[in-house]
């Protein structure tokens, strides 16, 4: 399978990385086409192998899969121009742009498409990347799963939940470095060094993420385990709820939709 990214920001080039990286596309089969030359250099010094051109229509001539990792006020501007045709395979990585919308751009009412949001964690292949498709079949649904399963975890959603998906998600990673900052600076409060307390916490949110990951697990069972009573843990856990952090996030994640 031949593979056009357009953009070479930093969604467009961690893609690129992450699927020269992967089993299902060689990376000499990955062409990425970018305005500037500055970002295709240092991808290139990357992954020698993948390809590039400052030409979109060059880079989505030849593909079976058109990735558009561009900004969202671009798409109508960057798919007018590129004249896909219908057999092709429409990726959008730009949020809030439907398949309604991209329909209209390409002009093909029954093109495969497929909506993706990924979080900034994919340059490390550690995503959450959120798909939903229209007009795919079960084997093309499949594949992108495939696909961006190697790059972390790859869920299929309808378009209707992509929003809160992405507040869970694409949003939600931000929260999650938030409380490890917060974190950090209470560490800092209690006399350990910055770097050290940012290690610690880092790494416990490592941590309790595999505990559910892993062992398919709930954050209530495994905060149970650790909550002795009158113990420590438990007497920060309800300082937690005392000053508002559920509901806080809750909230951020409702604002963020």
């Amino acid at each position: 399978m031949k593979v056009a990214i357009i953009g070479a920001g930093n969604m467009g080039g961690a893609i690129a990385k992450g699927l020269a990286q992967g089993s299902f596309v060689a990376a000499n089969d990955i062409i990425v086409s970018n305005p500037s030359q500055g970002k295709l250099d240092a991808l290139q010094a990357a992954c020698p192998a993948i390809k590039t051109t400052n030409d979109n229509v060059e880079a989505a001539q030849q593909a079976d899969m058109v990735v558009l990792a561009v900004k969202p006020w671009l798409m109508e501007e960057v798919l007018h121009a590129l004249k896909l045709r219908q057999n092709q395979i429409v990726v959008s990585v730009a949020a809030g742009i439907s398949f309604e919308q991209l329909a209209t751009f390409t002009g093909y009412k029954e093109m495969t498409m497929f909506r993706l949001i990924p979080n900034t964690a994919i340059s490390l292949l550690q995503s959450t990347t959120i798909i939903a498709s229209r007009n795919a079949t079960a084997e093309q649904e499949k594949l992108l799963l495939d696909i961006f399963n190697e790059m972390g975890l790859a869920m299929l959603v309808p378009e209707s939940k992509m929003a809160a998906c992405t507040s869970l998600t694409s949003c939600g990673i931000a929260y999650a470095l938030k409380y490890i900052q917060a974190a950090m600076q209470a560490g800092i409060e209690l006399g350990i060094r910055p770097a050290e307390a940012l290690r610690m916490v880092a790494q416990s949110v490592k941590g309790a993420a595999e505990l559910i990951l892993q062992n398919d697990t709930h954050p209530s069972v495994e905060i149970d385990k650790v909550c002795t009573p009158g113990g420590l843990t438990i007497k920060g856990i309800n300082q937690l709820e005392h000053d508002g952090f559920t509901s806080a996030i809750i909230n951020a994640m409702k604002a963020s939709m």
